[in-house]
């Protein structure tokens, strides 16, 4: 009997369960549905709105598909703790047989054009919008601007120190309304100003300028205005008088706006997930989306993380804050105007994954966690809380920040349209983020960002980021600040609390972050950038394609199995008994150290690519056991820094690891992405560099080697070397071996093939005016005779 009743609790057990998942539904939506529709496929409902409040009814897995179109949000879709599903009921919303579907936070516009000035077309507003931005035809179109836009240009794609001129002002009649956007002073991101008029003296009212951690002020030159109406000048430029509800257009000579499609934002966020820690929001998945049309939100990133140079907006086209166990799969965020996706505060196993993110306003994917999280927060470079005030208790204080989230195989490029300060992936009081196998590029900063050490944990792994910091400056393609409650920007002072408070300085970075198997290039600045503090990393088996490794007042870093091309290792500031490590590492130029009173733990058994490099850091205390040469790497043409086995670097420890697996898995988006800039390596000892030229009884060859630059005292690899002189020569006792010839008829030859063609073009000239590069100085040198 009791074996019966064991069998059928068994068996009605798994009828539950059956039944369970049974209840279980579809719900389809069109925008062609009614929501007076029962939701099946055959009579869809209208909204996303009428499924969400539908499927709160339906236990079990629901999947609510959406038919093809575009559907235009009235209000932002909420998911609150009324929409959270168990972990085998989850909630699913996407596109109905990989049809095509477009959420837009903004509206069409019916629209009558006329003529208003010139090629300038006019049209009534009937209704009340904010007009904040313009798509035509799907097309963004740019506010009345000076100067205009040009994308060749590297700062805002145009900017001008007349931008804010009295005589530019005073051609503005009525300039409320406009705005103001300006590079930092230093090149750390930027400012906005929204202007709000002049005074009785003709001066321009604004407020903003809140959007940079770091107050130094606007850029005197890198600056630009928009949305003024004597601004409106030039072909896709357009202008809103809200007070008249006019709309100034100025079109391409072929658009045909009679039939355009005119659409605008009005939401600043398309999804939100709005629980609590006690409460979260779970098991809800979006897949397969293109998100667009939302608000930019410039000017109300106004909140300073901690000490680091941002300030932010907690939003985005997905906002979550306590959600847990939810996803965002392969949605292509196109053109949303502030961030793509923010999970703010309380979050824990959530993933971004497979999705697309195209020129967005601001950052790509922002992970930031609450400030009262922290312990002894300070929220300005320069504030510290004196030691003995400190809190000493390790880690945070609440359980309110990101923890164990992913964001993987995502595309980002064009982020920054409007801000700089951005990232492709932001973490600030965040704990335990994995971001792994993304490719980022073409971003005005950061293509990853950690703010400060809070609390560590994470794993930054096989991204592929480049084209970086391409509108600002000082900064790394990775970069981080450490500027946690131990660090003090001054220096001596810094040197004490880490001696009397060593326990200090992981107190909040309780966790090692992690860096390994990325590919990273800056323009202007780092490839990565270990700045202001930051501590407890573990950096090995990345490639730096151009702007080298820096790391500044901080402890506890290990740095290894690393290559490093066309550049070096940048150790800056380093304190007494810092416990760095940096060893196993191949690099192609000499060390640059600056403000150097202590080395670290280990400095030692790297591989240099030439000599004098080697023995430069011998003679500074550093590498007694490093070696150099060629590292013989398998095919560097196509980025395979793989080492062949007769490689030197291998004696001092040196492991090859792939260098093919950086970026995007998926083949839809590898598809689509750029491919990171592969340099031409310069510097490394053996390798074939050009061949000699005999030239007017000069051997010559293009200055391309470390080797070279060091033997001849040149500070960068240019210019035409002279290996040796003839006697017959018409330069014999005039040059000599190891001269390097920088300009000829006073324009400069960066390599042979200059000096050749210079020399072609000036072949009648009765005298010979060239440029050397000898002992250390440069010297004019005439010859007063043809070469012939």
């Amino acid at each position: 009997m009791r074996k019966l009743m064991k069998s059928l609790s068994t068996f009605l057990f798994a009828l539950l369960l059956i039944a369970g998942h049974a209840f279980g539904k579809d719900i389809y939506v069109s925008p062609k549905g009614s929501d007076k529709n029962s939701g099946s496929i055959e009579k869809p409902f209208a909204s996303i709105k009428k499924a969400q409040l539908t499927a709160r009814n339906i236990p079990g897995k629901v999947i609510i598909y959406l038919r093809s179109g575009t559907y235009y949000l009235s209000e932002t879709v909420v998911f609150s703790l009324e929409d959270s599903r168990k972990a085998n009921a989850g909630l699913t919303i996407k596109p109905y047989a990989n049809e095509k579907v477009t959420i837009s936070g903004g509206t069409p516009l019916t629209l009558k054009w006329e003529s208003y000035k010139g090629n300038i077309m006019k049209a009534k507003v009937s209704e009340e919008h904010v007009f904040d931005q313009l798509f035509i035809n799907r097309h963004q179109q740019r506010m009345a601007r000076y100067p205009n836009y040009n994308p060749a240009v590297r700062f805002y794609g145009g900017s001008s120190a007349d931008a804010l001129s009295p005589q530019r002002i005073a051609s503005w009649k009525n300039p409320a309304g406009g705005f103001i956007h300006a590079l930092h002073k230093a090149e750390w991101g930027g400012y906005q100003y929204q202007i709000t008029g002049k005074d009785v003296d003709g001066k321009l009212k604004m407020e903003g300028g809140y959007q940079n951690n770091r107050q130094m002020g606007m850029h005197d030159k890198y600056r630009f205005v928009e949305n003024i109406f004597e601004e409106l000048d030039t072909v896709g430029e357009w202008y809103y008088n809200k007070d008249e509800k006019l709309l100034y257009y100025y079109p391409e000579s072929s658009a045909n706006l009679t039939t355009a499609k005119v659409e605008i934002p009005r939401l600043k966020h398309l999804f939100e997930f709005k629980g609590s820690e006690e409460i979260p929001v779970t098991n809800i998945s979006i897949e397969g989306l293109e998100l667009t049309h939302t608000l930019r939100t410039f000017m109300e990133t106004k909140e300073p993380l901690l000490r680091s140079d941002w300030t932010i907006y907690r939003g985005g086209a997905v906002l979550m804050e306590g959600a847990k166990s939810c996803q965002i799969r392969s949605c292509f965020f196109n053109h949303v105007g502030g961030n793509a996706v923010f999970l703010s505060n309380y979050n824990r196993d959530n993933k971004i994954s497979g999705c697309h993110i195209a020129y967005a306003g601001a950052s790509g994917v922002c992970f930031v966690g609450d400030p009262k999280a922290v312990r002894s927060p300070s929220f300005e470079y320069a504030q510290f809380v004196p030691v003995n005030e400190i809190d000493t208790v390790r880690g945070p204080k609440t359980n309110n920040y990101p923890a164990n989230c992913t964001v993987e195989n995502t595309l980002m490029y064009g982020l920054g349209q409007v801000e700089k300060q951005v990232a492709g992936v932001q973490i600030s009081m965040s704990m335990s983020i994995t971001a792994t196998h993304n490719t980022i590029y073409d971003v005005p900063r950061a293509g990853i960002n950690i703010s400060e050490g809070t609390w560590g944990g994470h794993e930054i792994s096989f991204n592929d980021v480049f084209n970086t910091v391409l509108e600002s400056g000082d900064h790394g393609a990775f970069n981080s600040w450490g500027r946690d409650r131990y660090w003090n920007a001054n220096v001596p002072v810094m040197n004490k609390i880490a001696k009397d408070n060593p326990a200090l300085i992981t107190a909040d970075v309780i966790n090692t972050i992690t860096l390994h198997d990325n590919r990273f290039h800056c323009e202007h600045g780092w490839d990565i950038d270990l700045d202001d503090g930051s501590s407890n990393y573990h950096i090995y088996n990345n490639v730096c394609l151009n702007g080298g490794l820096k790391l500044r007042e901080g402890f506890y870093r290990t740095v290894e199995n690393n290559i490093v091309l066309n550049n070096s290792f940048h150790p800056h500031v380093w304190f007494e008994n810092s416990g760095d490590v940096f060893k196993h590492n191949i690099i192609t130029r000499n060390y640059y150290p600056i403000g150097i009173n202590f080395w670290g733990k280990e400095i030692d058994y790297n591989f240099f690519a030439d000599k004098a490099s080697l023995e430069k850091s011998q003679k500074a205390g550093t590498d007694q056991h490093s070696t150099f040469g060629n590292p013989e790497f398998l095919n560097p043409a196509i980025g395979d820094y793989s080492v062949k086995s007769t490689s030197k670097a291998l004696t001092v420890g040196f492991k090859s690891f792939p260098t093919d697996q950086f970026g995007v898995t998926s083949p839809a988006l590898r598809k689509l992405a750029k491919k990171a800039p592969i340099p031409v390596l310069k510097g490394i000892e053996g390798v074939t560099t050009s061949e000699s030229t005999e030239w007017f009884g000069l051997q010559i060859k293009n200055l391309e080697t470390l080797g070279e630059r060091s033997a001849t005292g040149m500070p960068e690899e240019i210019g035409v070397l002279v290996l040796s002189v003839h006697a017959n020569s018409p330069f014999a006792g005039v040059l000599k071996a190891n001269d390097v010839i920088l300009s000829f008829k006073q324009k400069t030859t960066y390599k042979v093939a200059d000096l050749v063609a210079l020399q072609q073009q000036n072949k009648s000239d009765k005298t010979v005016e060239i440029s050397i590069f000898r002992s250390q100085n440069t010297q004019k040198i005439t010859l007063d005779k043809p070469l012939k």
